[in-house]
């Protein structure tokens, strides 16, 4: 099981240790650092800062939002950073809830997710390949454009740039059953948002006849503490925020994949509280068991303890958040 550092999206402004964190975790051996995106920094910014600052540590980006941009923005992103990397980077992207979609970049969520992501995946693949000008006839995405107020005189194209590999690797997030279900056919790994090494039969029908070579790569939080409670204080908000607040309380992907892991009760209850602008309540809502489950929090030897279940499982990368070298180094001593 290889460690990766995620970094997420900055918060009122750009994080000053992020980049010495991305060093460290290079030093210690660390395979890859992540980088993601909300409504505020962007995910591929921060990471070719962090490319021109490393020279072996791959680079992805966790996860980057469809809607932000089309997919052959998106693809000319991957293959300029691929390029400036030496071939270290690797294309994780998300479709995101109608709330962002909607709500932030102003386009409306597809009525059907699978077909949108099937087809967003199909341009980025023949752009890389630049075997051909891309061409797409899709419901949601068309190349050349057809729709409403074309001018007829759009033509297919293949970049100019001879993109640096073909198969630069290609992730989702995807939270659904019938998402991920789709993810093992389509791409090159899988990037769950929660994933409990105690719970693994909740995406056991969807991880069938996995292709050989497929990356499953969970965060989750990591610290090296005395206290466990203040330990997973931390989680306890970031799922209070994905949960209560990341969505609609009609639909709320990250509300339902909490319910499908057995806490249905309490997932609904954190929304109710937080949508009634209760959010300190709805943070302590949430069960310490769930919060502990998919982390790693406590003593050195807990951790040691714990880490075996997340090596027992398909997991092949684990994405840490980690708060602090000192935490860093734990996990590199213990898991390389």
């Amino acid at each position: 099981m290889r460690l990766g550092l995620a970094l997420g999206y900055w918060g009122r402004g750009p994080d000053p240790g992020h980049l010495e964190l991305a060093r460290e975790a290079e030093r210690l051996g660390y395979d890859s650092v992540w980088t993601s995106e909300a409504w505020g920094s962007d995910a591929f910014t921060p990471l070719t800062w962090i490319a021109a600052h490393t020279s072996r540590i791959r680079l992805g980006t966790a996860v980057a939002q469809m809607a932000a941009r089309t997919p052959t923005a998106t693809a000319m992103h991957a293959l300029t950073l691929d390029h400036l990397s030496g071939g270290r980077m690797m294309l994780g992207l998300g479709l995101s809830g109608p709330q962002v979609v909607e709500g932030w970049y102003g386009r409306p969520f597809p009525s059907s997710p699978l077909t949108a992501t099937r087809e967003y995946i199909d341009v980025i693949r023949q752009v890389l390949r630049r075997e051909a000008p891309v061409e797409l006839d899709g419901r949601f995405h068309t190349h050349p454009y057809r729709g409403d107020g074309a001018t007829g005189l759009g033509k297919p194209l293949k970049p100019i740039t001879h993109p640096l590999r073909a198969s630069l690797p290609l992730l989702l997030g995807a939270e659904g059953p019938k998402n991920i279900a789709q993810t093992t056919r389509i791409a090159d790994g899988w990037l769950p948002l929660y994933w409990s090494p105690l719970r693994t039969d909740v995406y056991k029908a969807s991880l069938t006849d996995l292709p050989d070579g497929f990356v499953i790569a969970p965060m989750a939080r990591a610290q090296v503490c005395d206290d466990l409670a203040e330990g997973l204080l931390p989680v306890k908000m970031m799922l209070g925020f994905y949960i209560g607040g990341m969505g609609h309380a009609a639909r709320n992907f990250h509300a339902d994949l909490m319910a499908r892991m057995g806490y249905e009760g309490e997932a609904r209850e954190v929304q109710r509280l937080f949508a009634e602008g209760r959010r300190e309540e709805a943070v302590h809502a949430v069960p310490d068991a769930f919060a502990d489950e998919i982390s790693l929090v406590g003593p050195r030897a807990r951790i040691a303890e714990r880490l075996e279940a997340w090596r027992s499982g398909p997991v092949t990368d684990l994405l840490v958040t980690a708060p602090d070298p000192h935490t860093m180094r734990v996990l590199a001593e213990l898991a390389l």
